[in-house]
């Protein structure tokens, strides 16, 4: 896809309203919008965000319309609802 076939698309995390362009990861969109933190782990509660990038951790677990995805391998698209991931 080229920088003139993307297109500017909006979608919600944690209530708030995310910016994005097609093509782009949910894990890039909320990095590039200043959202680090995508979950909390479990174990001790610390922040989760972004790690490996390519789909082989858990760290970016988020929740896109009531399923658990990886962020760092899911694709933005219009009016989709992101709430912060946990466990799988």
């Amino acid at each position: 896809m080229t920088d003139a076939e993307r297109t500017a698309v909006e979608f919600t995390f944690a209530g708030a309203p995310v910016r994005a362009w097609s093509g782009d990861t949910v894990a890039m969109a909320l990095w590039a919008a200043g959202h680090l933190a995508l979950r909390r782990s479990s174990r001790d509660g610390a922040a989760r965000g972004v790690f490996c990038s390519m789909g082989v951790c858990y760290d970016c677990l988020v929740r896109v319309d009531g399923e658990t995805l990886r962020a760092c391998t899911t694709l933005v698209r219009a009016g989709m609802l992101v709430e912060p991931g946990g466990k799988p």
